[in-house]
């Protein structure tokens, strides 16, 4: 009976968590498939609007998921002083860590104008995808240091926060993006404005939620403390190493949508864009039980519970599989109806792409399972802070992956893409539990 109850209590402790991050993360490619249908519905091309949202939104991946690192280094540093029941470093921790965002962010928009131009003539975008661009850059500093107030919220166990603030930015996006793309006819250039509004929303809503519940601890605040070298070169360490690991993934998929792009085949990078959408739908609600294991690694670590540790591991991997399999199921039987929801079916581009789609999708229907432990095995890694482990495996996986491609291209095409990308997401996911000793090294010391 005990060890029904704490198996009970470790599966209520990873889903009070992964739950609301699994509601806040779905509202991120919620707004992407909303952005993706309005683009396809705007006009009679959809081919085209869609191809130029594409490219435009993987430029804005690059800029953001280079900045992803101060949400996960933020949310397993803040996690350990959690566990640890050290409050007023997790203060601290926060301060550091929307200090950094906040040069993060205005360094982007310094540098706009020589990173637009570049990326745009590295994507092949178009003067659809420049208005885009050039208008959604001023969201960034506010997207950024939302990585911040999440990467904390996390650290401090706290999922609910981070739910409500996604739900309203999500669905603020989505309402304007709807008012200014269609009823006002500013198409994509509308979807930008949109983003915009969203996220400097979703900033002041943090800010007012942190003084709120947290205020109390927010008065210990000490900036001789904010600023000691030794806190700084330990949250910049950890923080670099996860920076270099998404610079390689940011290369990843800017490189499938620049392929996509430049193939023979137009009707191609529609087709790959809208299948990414298949995975990144999976791969947002796979992460709330990453972030929950992000967690609640780091708050057992720094309450050195080796037992609770070794469960909340071993239970987040086994929900993992669980919802791998769900997805499995849901692509292989309605995938042709969750395509048709980017398309108009009216219009004669929609049978081409469900018709070349089907070439694909079978990739798609293999990539929940190809992947999953690469989501959860990183949340563990950055909950533990060993973000080395994560760095070193992203580097080897990354050259599997442009090696495969360049080997098979030739004779295999896009499928050649789509392979090097699975095989890719496997060897993260398997290297990382074999350069942690199969996960012991992430408890042998406590």
């Amino acid at each position: 009976m005990s060890n029904f109850a704490a198996m009970k209590g470790i599966n209520n402790e990873i889903l009070r968590i992964a739950i609301p991050n699994i509601i806040s993360n779905i509202t991120v490619p919620l707004m992407g498939i909303v952005s993706t249908a309005i683009a396809g519905h705007y006009d009679s091309n959809s081919v085209r609007t869609i191809g130029a949202l594409a490219i435009g939104v993987t430029i804005f991946n690059f800029l953001y998921w280079n900045c992803s690192f101060i949400r996960m280094g933020t949310s397993g540093l803040t996690a350990q002083a959690y566990g640890a029941g050290n409050h007023k470093e997790c203060v601290n921790i926060l301060a550091r860590a929307i200090s950094a965002s906040i040069i993060m962010g205005l360094l982007m928009l310094v540098v706009q104008y020589p990173l637009g131009e570049f990326s745009l003539w590295a994507m092949n975008g178009n003067q659809m995808t420049a208005d885009y661009y050039y208008t959604r850059i001023w969201a960034v500093p506010a997207g950024v240091i939302l990585f911040g107030f999440n990467g904390w919220f996390t650290g401090m166990q706290n999922a609910v926060i981070p739910m409500i603030i996604a739900i309203i930015v999500n669905i603020t996006h989505i309402a304007f993006s709807l008012w200014f793309a269609i009823e006002l006819d500013m198409g994509i250039k509308g979807i930008a404005y949109a983003s915009i509004i969203a996220q400097y929303l979703g900033v002041a809503l943090a800010i007012v939620s942190t003084i709120i519940f947290y205020g109390k601890y927010l008065r210990s605040i000490e900036w001789g403390e904010v600023l000691q070298v030794k806190a700084l070169r330990e949250f910049f360490n950890v923080n670099v190493n996860i920076m270099l690991r998404t610079v390689c993934l940011v290369a990843v998929f800017t490189f499938f949508t620049g392929i996509s792009a430049r193939m023979e085949n137009n009707t191609i990078l529609t087709v790959n864009t809208l299948l990414l959408e298949f995975f990144t739908l999976f791969s947002y609600m796979s992460d709330g039980f990453g972030y929950a294991a992000e967690a609640l690694t780091g708050k057992y670590i720094g309450q050195k519970n080796r037992s609770q540790l070794r469960k909340s591991i071993n239970y987040s991997i086994s929900w993992g599989v669980l919802l791998a399999l769900l997805f499995v199921g849901v692509y292989a039987i309605w995938w042709r109806d969750i395509l048709y929801l980017f398309v108009d079916s009216t219009t004669a581009d929609a049978a081409k792409i469900v018709s070349v789609a089907g070439d694909y999708i079978g990739w798609v229907i293999a990539m929940p399972v190809a992947t999953i432990m690469a989501f959860i095995i990183d949340g563990i890694v950055v909950g533990a802070t060993q973000t080395r482990i994560m760095r070193n495996s992203m580097f080897i996986a990354t050259i599997g992956y442009f090696a495969t491609f360049a080997a098979l291209y030739p004779t295999m095409g896009n499928n050649a893409l789509w392979l090097a990308f699975v095989i890719f997401m496997i060897l993260r996911g398997s290297i990382q539990y074999v350069m942690t000793d199969r996960l012991r090294s992430i408890y042998k010391d406590i």
